[in-house]
């Protein structure tokens, strides 16, 4: 009865102890694996159709690890939150990048991971959170979506009731016109061979000028020389005209200081005496004209006997 007893009591032992190296089995495993992965948050600003839990997470077309879960933002549900698990050595920047993409026309989507310069730090160094966020970029897929938005809404202008009645508007005086000169055909060949005319005509008024010129050209060159000749003589003369001038003055600028400070202070004196000598003139001319013979005797002009 011992003998069984101690059957059971090693076996259990040796149950438990199996449990405790499987159990320690599995936590190594995990720590490990988990210490090979490392979780990233991403905040998409528009819609990440077709993108599921498993899809492909790839770093400038090399995949790094997959996409853990997406959700709708609580505060916002225009916004959709992915976390991302990928490896720990891949070298996720400050300023790297995540968007959407996908592989040719029909193929799945994934997220494309791109940047991260050589001097950017790495993005675990400076956001301590759990799940550091990775900014995002609008993806070609949305580019051409918004191009194509904007294309609609400015073809729904161009295309309004009122610019399809300003097309048509448009296209009746076209009609009309082209009806016109349909009319005025023979006129407008008129007009055409007048128009031939008159650039022959124009054409050949253009070579009689030209030759005009070119004989006005010829005849100007030969005179030149001798123009420019006699402007130098005559510029040399002003020259010389203007140098003698300046040595005059400067041999005359003590008497023409002394004219300018005394002569011109005598000026106006003189011209006072000058204004009296013309009024006594005027004076002795009109005593002269009344009576010279009793202004050159000095005396009465004698009178005349009348008889009685």
């Amino acid at each position: 009865m011992e003998t069984k007893a101690n059957y059971v009591l090693i076996g259990a032992f040796t149950i438990l102890v199996t449990a405790v190296l499987l159990l320690f089995a599995l936590w190594a495993a995990k720590y490990s694996s988990e210490k090979d992965w490392q979780e990233y948050a991403v905040v998409f600003n528009e819609p990440v159709t077709g993108l599921s839990e498993g899809s492909s997470v790839q770093y400038n077309g090399i995949s790094v690890g997959t996409v853990e879960s997406l959700r709708l933002a609580p505060e916002d549900p225009r916004r959709v939150l992915a976390t991302l698990r990928i490896q720990s050595d891949t070298p996720i920047k400050t300023d790297t990048r995540a968007k959407m993409s996908q592989s040719g026309i029909t193929g799945p989507p994934f997220i494309q991971l791109t940047g991260g310069s050589p001097q950017a730090p790495l993005l675990t160094s400076v956001d301590h959170h759990d799940k550091p966020v990775i900014r995002t970029e609008a993806s070609a897929l949305q580019n051409i979506a918004d191009t194509a938005n904007r294309l609609v809404a400015r073809l729904d202008e161009v295309l309004s009731e009122k610019n399809i009645q300003h097309v048509s508007r448009t296209l009746e005086n076209i009609d009309s016109l082209t009806g016109s000169i349909a009319a005025e055909r023979e006129d407008l060949r008129a007009v055409i061979v007048n128009a031939r005319a008159s650039s022959a005509e124009l054409n050949a008024t253009l070579v009689d000028a030209h030759g005009i010129v070119r004989d006005v050209d010829r005849d100007l060159a030969s005179k030149l020389p001798t123009l420019v000749g006699k402007l130098d003589r005559t510029l040399d003369k002003l020259e010389s005209a203007a140098n003698g001038a300046n040595g005059i003055v400067n041999e005359n600028r003590a008497a023409i200081h002394s004219f300018a400070n005394d002569g011109l202070g005598q000026v106006g004196p003189t011209l006072t005496e000058l204004r009296a000598l013309v009024r006594d003139l005027r004076q002795v001319t009109d005593r002269l004209d009344s009576g010279p013979a009793s202004y050159i005797l000095g005396r009465d002009r004698p009178k005349e006997f009348e008889p009685e």
